[in-house]
């Protein structure tokens, strides 16, 4: 009668005791470049994303830098309007002088925030993601 130590499958720590060590270090090696190639990845798609971010920012402001131009001209236009003919001229350049400004401080604020939203540029989420995997790398050598 055989005993049930001997038709027991070995448990995962026990086949573990029972590998060579060179496949164990292969099998480590292999996994640790998996990692690093994932973190990598994870990195470019995270400064992807920011160099997006700064790049619609960097338009609207270029915007605004027009439309804030336009509104200079059209205030130019409005003092000479004002100069020249009495009050409705002028009062309709000056109406137009207004909304030129106001579209240039949504699109300044509108690039501001995107800006913002896109610092610091660096990959945060792949830097905390490197320290646990390095944290847990040393854990698991000092057992």
């Amino acid at each position: 009668m055989a005993s049930d130590t001997q038709t027991r499958p070995l448990s995962d720590h026990q086949t573990t005791r029972s590998e060579p060590v060179g496949e164990l270090v292969q099998r480590a090696s292999q996994q640790l470049t998996e990692l690093v190639r994932a973190e990598l990845r994870l990195a470019q798609a995270e400064m992807k994303e920011k160099g997006k971010r700064y790049g619609k920012g960097g338009g609207l402001f270029g915007g605004a830098g027009l439309v804030g131009f336009l509104m200079l001209q059209a205030l130019v236009a409005t003092a000479i309007a004002a100069l020249a003919v009495p009050l409705p001229v002028w009062a309709a350049a000056l109406i137009v002088t207004a909304v030129l400004g106001v579209i240039a401080a949504v699109m300044a604020l509108t690039g501001k925030k995107q800006v913002s939203r896109a610092a610091p540029p660096k990959p945060q989420q792949a830097i905390e993601n490197v320290k646990a995997d390095v944290a847990e790398i040393k854990e698991s050598a000092h057992r």
